[in-house]
């Protein structure tokens, strides 16, 4: 209790900036991936979590346990090169001297990115001495090229240790834990000149990196700016005065042309700053935590979006939620923002608004025309009192909130990963496609519709114990890739023919789909040559389905018997539509004779009155509007019981009792008969041995009769 009263003190917008989001949390339909998709499995091998799309090249390349593969993009199954990339014996009993596991002891591949057209850059953590190569894709033949070089602060030591990187203009950016214990994280850039954080927990204290995202924006600014890097984390807030392991999300960037001060901050970042970042849900009492960033960018940088899936503190799944910011309000948090400065308070160092004056240039921006105008060509010729500033003031006053309420919150599942597609609808309209894995193995499909999110399906890739942990996606395929410690899935963004009936597609609300009326079928919409005259049904914002024809209904006739329980099944047709039963066009409701359970419609002790036509509705409402999706119809017809071997009528099962009890009568005599028969053969009778004395004495035969009595 001490302990929210403390944080709702230091830190209320935490609590109380949440807004009530509407849990449309429902998938329309839950599929497995049966025939949609590929997977891709090797034997003895693990850990399917790092993925490089060289679309060029037609190749997937693909990291995992002591492995890297090239797989066909088009079909992840078939297999064209691959390169083991082991640790030694000698180096896995040293890990395993210093308390790691066997398990940790391997060499994961963390790292993977592509240098040039044919060569990657490749890190792995190498029983817990990173190590860093040059890897080529030629001739359909993946190499190492065996120029190791040390992977500290470029690659995680631990596997199972979050991290994040980008590759940009020759230079790695990474995010990672640069010690063996894991306890001094560093924000770097390296391979030529090494730039990076403070060792002060002011800066980082015991992060989780997330995602790292290059946003170019000095490409197209009348500014002059420098392009940034994004940082996106979680970590314990040291401006909350209170003992706690709570952690809060950060979004932090640093500048491309940031060469570090000439005294202070000598090699360190000039331009690191962070905020917090707030993806506000009122149902929870804890701010959520980023699990995985998407940056979405349609045209220029000025359009681009971060969209970022968040989950509850703590192992046990309350609510998962999808939020998206600009990159102009994370942009506008670090240029125009307050600070945040520290100062003692009753022995105690407190975290409050910076109120004083600002030095000029602004401490922590990125080098753009004005700050050249006044004399400044690099941060090299920054004075020491911005640069202190700056080592003393990393953390922004205010949180950077998303573009609106969280786009979608879902109870009682844990998000693990994101990534969004953009598509065009009919009506030429354009909609962002997301798809979010999940800890439990599954991928969600969805889109926004006017503020209102559609969750078209949810689709099972792997176990339920084996979550979703990295997603790639393939725009000019239309594909995406996913992977799991146990293996990786190849799935189409789109699968238009699964829908079996106009209702079902229209009203699956698909971008990607439409129904042909003069076809009959549901098609691709990117497959609609635009000089054909094709009438295809799409109504996305509305789910009106008013153009489609009546579902037809099928006849199943099923025999039933006086005294028995009848189950007559039914399938929905969609998690979201609800059943309707009827007999002979009145409704059911539950009762001592029917009762509807899952959908599915039990008569209990039928008798002959229950002979008719029993009619199974599915209907599902679509804004406002309720629509037939699916109608089965069973004709109950009584049964001949004498042809019926499992139910048998009172004067039948009569005559089969008194039969079976003759048989065991005649059984049991011929069993006491064959008894006597026996003991008589062996002589176990006393009459028997009288009779036999008898013959040998008078007197034996009294003595006999003596006996007896």
């Amino acid at each position: 209790m001490l302990f929210f009263l403390v944080l709702s003190f230091w830190a209320p917008a935490v609590l109380i900036s949440g807004q009530v989001c509407p849990l449309n949390s429902t998938p329309r339909k839950t599929v497995t991936l049966s025939n949609r998709g590929h997977v891709f499995q090797e034997e003895g091998v693990w850990n399917y979590t790092t993925m490089l799309l060289m679309e060029d090249e037609g190749v997937l390349i693909l990291g995992a346990r002591e492995a890297i593969f090239a797989l066909d993009l088009n079909n992840v199954t078939h297999k064209k090169a691959m390169v083991k990339w082991s640790v030694t014996s000698e180096m896995q009993r040293n890990c395993i001297f210093k308390g790691k596991t066997q398990t940790e002891c391997h060499n994961y591949i963390r790292i993977l990115h592509k240098m040039s057209c044919d060569t990657m850059f490749v890190c792995g953590t190498n029983a817990f001495n990173p190590t860093c190569d040059i890897m080529s894709y030629k001739d359909g033949k993946l190499t190492l090229e065996g120029k190791q070089r040390d992977g500290n602060g470029k690659c995680p030591f631990d596997p199972f240790q979050r991290c994040a990187s980008e590759f940009v203009d020759g230079q790695l950016y990474s995010a990672t834990s640069s010690n063996f214990f894991g306890s001094e994280p560093v924000v770097m850039r390296s391979l030529d000149d090494t730039i990076q954080t403070e060792f002060l927990t002011s800066w980082l204290n015991k992060p989780n990196f997330i995602a790292m995202k290059h946003v170019a924006e000095g490409d197209d600014n009348p500014e002059g700016d420098d392009d940034k890097i994004y940082i996106f984390f979680n970590e314990r807030p040291v401006e909350y005065d209170a003992c706690t392991k709570m952690e809060v999300s950060r979004v932090a960037r640093v500048c491309k042309g940031d060469v570090g001060g000439q005294q202070i901050l000598q090699k360190k970042w000039t331009s690191f700053l962070k905020a917090h970042l707030d993806c506000p849900v009122l149902q929870t009492k804890l701010p959520l935590l980023i699990q995985d960033v998407f940056l979405f960018c349609p045209d220029t940088w000025k359009t681009c979006m971060f969209y970022g899936v968040f989950t509850p503190h703590g192992e046990i799944p309350e609510y998962s939620a999808v939020c998206a910011y600009r990159t102009q309000d994370i942009r506008d948090a670090f240029s125009k923002g307050r600070f945040k400065t520290r100062y003692r308070h009753n022995f105690f160092e407190k975290w409050a608004t910076y109120k004083g004056p600002v030095p000029d240039p602004r401490p922590g921006a990125c080098f753009n025309s004005k700050i050249r105008e006044k004399g400044f060509s690099t941060s090299l010729d920054l004075p020491d009192k911005i640069l202190q500033f700056i080592r003393d003031h990393p953390l922004m006053d205010q949180a950077v909130k998303p573009s609106e309420h969280p786009l979608l919150v879902k109870k009682g599942a844990v998000f693990t990963r994101i990534v969004v597609a953009s598509t065009t609808a009919l009506d030429g309209s354009s909609h962002q496609v997301l798809f979010i894995g999940t800890a439990s193995g599954s991928v969600l499909k969805a889109v926004n519709y006017d503020g209102k999110m559609v969750i078209i399906e949810e689709v099972q890739l792997f176990k339920q114990s084996d979550p979703v942990k990295i997603l790639q996606l393939s725009v000019t395929l239309g594909q995406l890739y996913a992977g799991s410690e146990e293996a990786m899935v190849q799935m189409p963004l789109s699968t238009c023919d699964h829908y079996a009936s106009c209702m079902d597609c229209v009203l699956a609300r698909d971008p990607y789909c439409g129904w042909d009326l003069s076809a009959e079928r549901c098609i691709a919409i990117n497959n609609i040559h635009p000089d054909t005259h094709r009438q295809v049904v799409q109504s996305l914002r509305d789910g009106n389905a008013a153009h489609c024809p009546a579902v037809e209904s099928t006849t199943i006739i099923q025999t039933f018997y006086p005294g028995n329980k009848v189950r007559l099944l039914c399938q929905p047709g969609s998690n979201l539509a609800r059943v309707q039963w009827s007999v002979n066009n009145h409704t059911i409701q539950n009762s001592n004779k029917y009762h509807i359970h899952h959908n599915n419609l039990l008569i209990l002790n039928a008798s002959d009155s229950d002979a008719g036509f029993y009619t199974c509705t599915s209907v599902e409402n679509s804004n406002g509007k309720d629509y037939v999706i699916q109608t089965a119809t069973y004709e109950l017809r009584l049964g001949n019981v004498m042809e019926h071997p499992s139910v048998l009528p009172p004067a039948q099962d009569q005559q089969k009792s008194l039969l079976a009890l003759k048989i065991l009568v005649i059984i049991l005599t011929l069993m006491m008969f064959a008894l006597v028969v026996w003991n008589v053969y062996k002589g176990h009778f006393a009459i028997q041995r009288c009779l036999e004395k008898a013959e040998e004495s008078p007197q034996s035969v009294s003595d006999c009769e003596e006996i007896q009595l």
